[in-house]
């Protein structure tokens, strides 16, 4: 038994809008992962500037238009943090763009199928 033409033809179009909208998350995806590695980058980096300064040195944190006194210690924990807390953002984007470009893959897999079938 086979499809009509109609049907194979808006099945098609729709797993091609699928296909569309997967591949604009992925480059979404993307920016926004080398965005995170950029912060973790510019945190680790911080940490090991830090890592050489005595305990005893007043560090500012830029507040809006305002710099605050911060202790070292406190500053080196909020990094930790600010890592730890990219790390899992990082990791939860990696998982998306997979799914995402699972989708994608599998709704060309489609596509060609269709195609092949007529």
């Amino acid at each position: 038994m086979s499809i009509p033409n109609d049907a194979l033809h808006k099945l098609a179009r729709e797993i091609e809008t699928q296909a569309v909208a997967a591949q604009q998350q992925i480059g979404v995806t993307r920016s926004q992962i080398a965005a995170k590695q950029r912060e973790q980058r510019l945190a680790r980096l911080t940490l090991n500037e830090l890592g050489s300064l005595p305990n005893e040195v007043v560090t500012y944190e830029g507040v809006g238009k305002m710099f605050a006194s911060l202790s070292l210690p406190l500053l080196r924990l909020k990094l930790e943090e600010q890592t730890k807390y990219l790390d899992t953002d990082v990791e939860h984007l990696t998982q998306r763009l997979l799914y995402l470009e699972t989708t994608h893959n599998n709704s060309r897999d489609h596509i060609e199928k269709i195609l092949r079938s007529r």
